[in-house]
């Protein structure tokens, strides 16, 4: 009997869009990066909210809106709180909003680069010749689901491609133009490997 090893795959990426910016100091475009502040301004019951980005050369800064002339009332207290004690997470979350930059400044830097944190989910007796994959995303990713694969399971994109044309290699409605696609919240992949040579390689390697 063909044992199933389910893995969940929990994927953060580790490098933050930076926007493109007009730098008036180097008097050139140049790349800004997050510096995990924010800027709070309350006046009268107004507040605006900014995340500082700085020049990647000058150290010119930059203010990227969150919240423009906001009720203080519209806030909850403990992101308010958040927000002036420039907690960490909730930095990271806005500067990694690559759709909110590039709606407000066009041009945006992304990175593939990711951390991928593999758990077990349940155990099988027998020897798994199946392998199913589910992915959480952290936020978005701009990498490509077959560069994601091929690295977290050490075999090639054309094998992949191989193993999705004689079917041992299931990803969903869009079939292989996933592969081809960034990888996506909540997807759900399934190899069989019960013909393949170096199944026990690619087993340990997604983390079984």
């Amino acid at each position: 009997m063909s044992g199933l090893l389910r893995m969940h795959w929990a994927i953060a990426p580790t490098t933050a869009p930076r926007p493109l910016i007009n730098c008036n100091r180097c008097g050139t475009v140049k790349a800004y990066c997050s510096s995990g502040k924010f800027r709070v301004n309350a006046n009268g019951k107004r507040i605006d909210v900014w995340l500082i980005y700085r020049c990647i050369d000058c150290d010119n800064s930059w203010n990227f809106g969150i919240f423009e002339r906001c009720n203080r009332r519209d806030l909850e207290p403990m992101l308010l709180q958040a927000l002036e004690s420039n907690d960490p997470a909730l930095a990271r979350r806005h500067a990694f909003d690559v759709v909110a930059l590039r709606n407000r400044i066009g041009r945006v830097e992304e990175f593939p680069d990711v951390n991928v944190d593999k758990q077990r989910l349940g155990d099988t007796r027998d020897a798994a010749t199946m392998l199913e994959l589910q992915l959480k995303l952290e936020m978005p990713t701009s990498l490509r689901l077959d560069r994601l694969l091929a690295g977290e399971l050490g075999i090639s994109r054309s094998r992949l491609q191989t193993l999705e044309e004689k079917r041992l290699l299931v990803l969903g409605r869009d079939g292989a133009k996933a592969l081809r696609k960034p990888a996506r919240e909540g997807m759900m992949i399934r190899f069989d490997l019960s013909g393949e040579a170096d199944r026990q390689a690619i087993i340990s390697a997604a983390g079984g």
